[in-house]
């Protein structure tokens, strides 16, 4: 019999064989999850200016929360919506450029599933306060034009002041991997480490936003739901201590101290620099109000006010204001009411900062301020694409920031950190990257599709099985094949016996 003959039935032996252990295995359906790209649209309408960006994630959720991976921006031409109260439409025209250059950046197929989301913030927070008619026309004109755009608009809204900080929270949370943090291998796994609190600078006031301990949530609080816990979060204000409210504070209580003078001295700014300040443009509302009321300037007073650059007065003059504020509870750190935040580490979102860190770097918050301070106008030029009328006054701004760590607040200047931080971009847009990863919790997740597995044990057991199969057969095949062989060597030797 020749092995021709002989491969046929053993080939069937060993295919019955198998089908027979496989309808003997139980097996269970193994999801396979679609790794297919995610888009997301928020459009951040800020007191300057509105940037819209899309955002990428694969439709693959941890703990029911999308991983986002991407970004990419659209600065909108013009100036923050809220300067077209005049004329609304023109608001909303003011979209389409950047609606059309996110068309042609995310596929046309996943148009009609990409959210589309405007947030406003400060300057429609203070517009809606004081004409509330003209905020909701100009919402109405974003409204219509976003809806008109082929993505899944989800709604223009004013975000309130916890609210916005709250989203930058969860996304410096995000950045520094403080939710979630990937191992050796590349996988997701839950992070150890405790959730940092937030010290970010506005304009008018400053806002410390941590977590906290309570069960309930208190009125001010935001709750999240975010890789599958639940985080309550409160913002503490602290009015008038905003970068633009500290240097008009400081410059009101400099021109009521030296009102005979001339030319009046600002320990805060570099020498050689000098500027003519009106007396009405730093003495306007609330934060610069003054019970001294004897010999107050007019309000078209015009003083010439130079830089002396005296840091060691500078701090002085800052903790002087600190002093006297009573509007800013950030000082009261052993919170009677008994929110206590549960990390007191504080990350600062500040471009002042930043600055510090780039041009006078210090493990001693102290020192670097006292650097910072003592900087002249080359020095702060140098390399920096800010105004001068800006770079001048990050000396109050970190002279504050100083004092309030002093205050027992813990603030986090590690490079580690920072680094992280630098993830996210354009921070002052934080709270877009916060928004949307909440929102990927509430999206529902692609059904994944699944296949038929077994335990890898049995898997081995049978791989081990069909060896042996294989390897007896062939053994048996050529068995009988040399067999055959000797036999007919054998008849051939006999024949020539003969």
């Amino acid at each position: 019999m020749s092995w021709r003959e002989l491969l046929p039935p053993w080939l069937v032996i060993v295919a019955g064989l198998t089908g027979i252990v496989l309808l003997c295995v139980s097996t269970k359906d193994v999801p396979v999850a679609p790794l297919r790209t995610k888009y997301g649209i928020v459009l951040d309408a800020g007191p300057s200016r509105t940037i819209l960006f899309i955002y990428q994630w694969t439709t693959t959720k941890a703990n029911k929360t999308g991983v986002i991976r991407g970004c990419s921006s659209c600065p909108v031409q013009g100036p923050g919506v809220s300067s077209y109260s005049d004329s609304p439409q023109k608001a909303g025209k003011s979209l389409e450029p950047c609606l059309n250059w996110a068309q042609n950046e995310i596929p046309a197929e996943q148009h009609s599933q990409t959210p589309l989301y405007l947030g406003a913030t400060t300057s429609m927070r203070q517009l809606n306060l004081t004409h509330p008619i003209l905020s909701a026309s100009l919402l109405a004109a974003l409204t219509g034009t976003l809806k008109s755009s082929p993505f899944s608009f989800q709604g223009a809204q004013i975000l309130s002041s916890p609210e916005e900080e709250a989203f930058n929270w969860v996304a410096v949370n995000y950045v520094l991997e403080n939710f979630f943090k990937y191992d050796w291998q590349g996988q997701l796994g839950p992070s150890r480490k405790g959730m940092a609190g937030v010290l970010s600078m506005g304009g008018a006031s400053a806002q410390l936003t941590s977590e906290l301990e309570e069960k309930q949530v208190p009125e001010e609080g935001v709750r999240l739901q975010l890789y599958g816990q639940t985080h309550r979060v409160r913002t503490r204000q602290c009015p008038c201590h905003g970068t633009e409210q500290l240097r008009r504070r400081l410059l009101s209580v400099l021109l009521q101290d030296q009102r005979s003078a001339k030319a009046v001295s600002n320990p805060c700014w570099p020498l050689t620099y000098s500027q003519q300040v009106q007396w009405q443009s730093v003495h306007a509302g609330p934060c610069a109000a003054s019970d001294d009321t004897g010999d107050i300037p007019g309000p078209k007073e015009v003083f010439n006010i130079t830089g002396s650059s005296n840091p060691t007065a500078c701090m002085t003059l800052v903790q002087s204001l600190l002093n006297s504020s009573s509007s800013c509870n950030f000082f009261k750190h052993s919170l009677s009411s008994g929110l206590k935040p549960l990390q007191t580490r504080f990350l600062v979102v500040s471009e002042a900062m930043d600055f510090m860190r780039a041009k006078a770097p210090s493990p001693d918050l102290g020192q670097a301020v006292q650097r910072l301070c003592g900087m002249s106008v080359k020095e702060l030029m140098r390399e920096s694409q800010a105004s001068l009328d800006t770079l001048v006054d990050y000396c109050t701004v970190s002279a504050f920031i100083f004092h309030l760590s002093t205050r027992g607040y813990t603030l986090d200047f590690e490079q580690p950190a920072w680094t992280a931080f630098q993830k996210m971009g354009d921070r002052s847009s934080g709270w877009t990257l916060g928004y949307l990863l909440s929102l990927t919790s509430t999206l529902p997740q692609e059904s994944p599709s699944f296949l038929k597995g077994i335990e890898p044990g049995v898997w081995s057991l049978l791989l081990i099985l069909f060896v042996v199969l294989l390897m007896g057969s062939f053994m048996r095949i050529s068995y009988r094949v040399m067999a055959k062989e000797s036999s007919s060597s054998h008849r051939n030797s006999s024949v020539f016996d003969d």
